[in-house]
């Protein structure tokens, strides 16, 4: 790695933390941001010159939360069978605090729809960037974004699909 690259992936490490931070939660993004970073360094010799720094890291990050998303999701159909309990703890006063309406209902759509929202809407990626970073054709792209648009909007007005609205009673 040279001194650009370096600049480079300072420059891209806030962007990259704000991402890891929506998939993963403020308690586990450092981890992930670390775990992604340690694996992309390693292989920073394999990676293609032509192809975008950017899209590459955002790939990584992705990459990783799912890999660990999927490995908790097996831990816990293992804890079920042997019937351990998950501990619970109290959600901290200044998460509970910070939480406001609108990130509550974005944390309630699918990670793939998050995902894509922050690569386009607030890191500014554009289709094909986004298509590259997370592996996908950019059709499918553009379809899942209209989706998770059209699913935030219906959690901003409390209707979701398969639940009904309320009316009034004539």
């Amino acid at each position: 790695m040279d001194e650009s690259d370096e600049e480079r992936l300072r420059v891209l490490l806030p962007r990259l933390h704000r991402f890891a931070r929506s998939l993963a939660g403020d308690d586990g993004a450092d981890d992930l941001l670390q775990s992604a970073l340690e694996r992309a360094l390693r292989r920073w010799d394999s990676r293609r010159e032509e192809g975008d720094l950017q899209a590459w890291l955002f790939a990584i990050v992705y990459r990783r939360f799912v890999d660990e998303y999927q490995r908790a999701a097996r831990w816990q159909r293992v804890r079920a069978l042997f019937g351990l309990q998950q501990e619970t703890a109290a959600p901290s006063a200044e998460r509970i605090h910070g939480s406001r309406a609108l990130l509550a209902e974005f944390r309630r759509l699918p990670h793939e729809q998050r995902a894509l929202l922050l690569l386009i809407s607030v890191e500014g990626l554009s289709y094909a960037e986004a298509a590259a970073a997370l592996g996908l054709p950019v059709g499918t792209v553009m379809s899942r974004l209209s989706r998770a648009r059209e699913r935030l909007r219906r959690l901003g007005e409390g209707t979701t699909p398969g639940t009904p609205a309320l009316r009034a009673l004539p």
